[in-house]
């Protein structure tokens, strides 16, 4: 039962919440974490807008951020005894649901935990939802964690 625990992260409150959650369910399981963090066009282009530097520097940049991001995680995990390892997916040409669906079916996770920032009405249609499309299209269990309503 949940041995093998998928946790896109990306850095927010409610993906630490998400992560916590995640390493609580490992310990319970003796399962293990595999922690992701996607660079999509989506942050490619919002990155973009707030950085003045060219596209392969802006890449280097992510890319950076996203490897501390991942090993800050990772070292919480390890912290905790419990068996991690990382990835990190620069990948323009998938949506960031997509790229933690086909890693759930590609890896064979048991379940998938992942923040979600709680959005309602107008702002969740304008700002879409990579948890809530995981949650739609996944094959295994999704376990939705959502931030108190004070941290959003």
């Amino acid at each position: 039962m949940y041995e093998r625990i998928l946790v896109p992260i990306d850095g927010s409150p409610t993906s630490d919440l998400g992560l916590k959650e995640a390493m609580r369910l490992a310990a319970l399981t003796h399962g293990s974490l595999r922690l992701i963090h996607v660079i999509d066009e989506m942050s490619f282009a919002l990155a973009s807008d707030s950085y003045g530097v060219y596209a392969g520097e802006l890449l280097d940049l992510l890319q950076q951020n996203g490897e501390e991001l991942l090993a800050k995680a990772q070292a919480l995990a390890r912290a905790q005894g419990l068996p991690v390892d990382t990835v990190l997916y620069e990948n323009l040409q998938k949506t960031v649901q997509q790229r933690v669906v086909d890693e759930a079916i590609d890896w064979r996770a048991d379940v998938i935990v992942i923040g979600t920032h709680g959005r309602r009405g107008v702002r969740r249609m304008m700002l879409g939802s990579s948890a809530e499309g995981v949650a739609r299209t996944s094959p295994v269990p999704v376990l939705l964690v959502r931030a108190p309503d004070t941290a959003t």
